[in-house]
């Protein structure tokens, strides 16, 4: 199956884009869902799929942060279907990492553990981020 394009996104829901992402490494995990759910309502095309997989991704972290292991076991499960079509690496985002990550949460919410510490970062090869390593 071939990689869907990547997105080709304005300067305002790029910089849109890069305030979720900061808010994700920060562990503002609903605050980034509601950011890069704005920039999603937006997309159309083949790379929709891939904002909603990481707007599942963040509100997975939030339920697992709030306790809500059923929730974040849905939306775990959910995202890592959804990101399956993008290949291992897409748009500079490294989905094989994010999806063995969400393998490992689910598996560590079975067991009834907490989150992993430290928490986790998204890193896209595009953007150097504020302290300037990709």
């Amino acid at each position: 199956m071939p990689t869907p394009p990547e997105p080709q996104l304005d300067a305002q829901e790029l910089a849109a884009f890069r305030r979720g992402v900061a808010q994700f490494n920060a562990g503002l995990y609903f605050e980034c869902h509601d950011t890069i759910e704005d920039v999603w309502s937006g997309v159309r095309g083949p790379a929709r799929d891939f904002f909603q997989g990481l707007i599942q991704v963040a509100v997975g972290r939030y339920h697992w942060s709030r306790g809500n292991t059923a929730g974040a076991l849905s939306l775990f499960g959910r995202a890592r279907k959804r990101l399956e079509a993008y290949g291992d690496r897409y748009w500079g985002f490294d989905l094989a990492a994010q999806r063995a990550a969400l393998l490992d949460w689910c598996e560590r919410l079975a067991r009834d553990e907490a989150p992993p510490e430290p928490p986790p970062r998204w890193r896209f090869d595009w953007d150097p981020g504020p302290d300037g390593a990709a």
